[in-house]
């Protein structure tokens, strides 16, 4: 009898200190409005304002539920500098689109992006709406990419609209720009010049065959 009541009292116990243990441990409360850069900011339900880019190896992935608001100064300047290299549409080639996979580490937004210059891998899944679009950051757009000046993509999945280019590695839907260009594109493309792995055409371009293994 002894023993059995010992045994009761160690068993409620030990589940007494693995509460405590799983309290302890709990995972971060999302914040209502979080910065970035900051090792404290992991999920945010509201508002995430960044004011600096972090460097691809260096980033710590946040997931914002609501919207993300970047105001990395950089992103004044990157557009002059892109306008004065396009002396020609054969610097948009197919060939220089970059072919590197998607990083491990990536920001995920749910909502909306608007930034001045996104400089960090980052999954939108929403609208995305950025002046100089993503630069040195592989991004993938689930939804609606919207820029007056260009939209750069690892992978679009809905529509991408911009005044000067549209350059993505993947596409699945509408491209609408000056110049669209796509290396594996499902969908169609509307523009002064278009560019995809079947043809490169003038105003409207299409593709929505898979390709050949």
């Amino acid at each position: 009898m002894k023993i059995k009541f010992l045994l009761m009292i160690s068993l409620f116990a030990g589940s007494i200190i693995n509460a405590q243990d799983s309290l302890n441990t709990k995972p971060d409360k999302p914040r209502l409005i979080g910065f970035s850069p900051s090792k404290k900011t992991k999920n945010v339900n509201g508002m995430l304002i960044k004011y600096y880019d972090e460097v691809d190896n260096e980033i710590q992935p946040k997931k914002v539920n609501g919207v993300g608001l970047g105001f990395n100064g950089l992103g004044i300047f990157f557009p002059a500098l892109l306008l004065v290299s396009i002396p020609s549409i054969d610097n948009w080639a197919i060939n220089d689109i970059d072919s590197e996979p998607l990083p491990d580490k990536m920001n995920k937004i749910n909502g909306m992006q608007l930034s001045i210059i996104n400089m960090e891998p980052t999954v939108t899944n929403g609208l995305e709406v950025n002046i100089s679009s993503n630069i040195s950051a592989p991004s993938v757009t689930n939804g609606v990419a919207v820029s007056p000046l260009y939209n750069f993509h690892h992978t679009t999945k809905g529509v991408a609209i911009s005044t000067f280019a549209n350059v993505s590695q993947k596409c699945r839907g509408l491209q609408v720009s000056l110049i669209n260009v796509c290396r594996d594109s499902r969908g169609i493309q509307i523009g002064f010049w278009n560019e995809n792995e079947r043809r490169k055409f003038p105003l409207i371009n299409w593709n929505f065959k898979n390709k050949k293994s």
